[in-house]
């Protein structure tokens, strides 16, 4: 690989910054033949060729260096099951091949091809959603006790179901308590 990367270190010193200010969807850049016209003739001079083949939902991109023949590649998935406002569906592949052949030739070359807009816009902080509140649970009395105990219910099981202060947990405790007495005492 001692090759291929001596070339393309080479070749990104010469290339300049490819835009030719094709617009879409918020950005511009510059487009596959504009791109082509740019980097061929550097490549060539650097004894460098490249090559895109879509096998399946996958887009390889291969770079090879000419006399020595080693190679690096990258796959990348191109998304299925996209619409576009009035396209059809072939029209939609074709759009997304294009747009992921640009920008996995343009990552693996290490190359600018579209105006960097990431800083220009306008920075809001997301709200957090306002907390939701909770359900008010019933109060947990002392008429419950009875229905409670029958029910075998745990104190960590009342406290899931009936808010429950401290002093009816006390009374709800001695009340367990002197249940469990009496029914000892049968």
């Amino acid at each position: 690989m001692k090759n291929l990367f001596k070339s393309l270190a080479a070749f990104q010193q010469e290339c300049p910054t490819i835009h030719k200010g094709t617009s879409g969807y918020g950005y511009s850049y510059a487009d596959l033949p504009t791109i082509f016209e740019v980097i061929n003739p550097i490549l060539s001079k650097h004894g460098l060729g490249f090559t895109q083949l879509i096998e399946g939902t996958k887009l390889k991109t291969i770079l090879f260096h000419v006399e020595s023949g080693e190679t690096m590649q990258t796959i990348t998935t191109v998304p299925q099951g996209v619409t576009l406002k009035g396209m059809n569906e072939f029209q939609v592949a074709g759009s997304s091949i294009t747009y992921f052949r640009r920008y996995a030739l343009s990552a693996m070359l290490g190359i600018v091809t579209d105006k960097d807009t990431d800083a220009q816009g306008e920075q809001t902080k997301k709200q957090a959603p306002a907390p939701q509140p909770q359900p008010k649970k019933p109060q947990f009395t002392e008429a419950n006790f009875e229905k409670a105990y029958a029910a075998n219910a745990t104190i960590d099981k009342i406290k899931q179901l009936y808010d429950l202060t401290p002093e009816v947990e006390k009374a709800w405790i001695d009340y367990v308590f002197k249940q469990s007495e009496n029914g000892a005492a049968k």
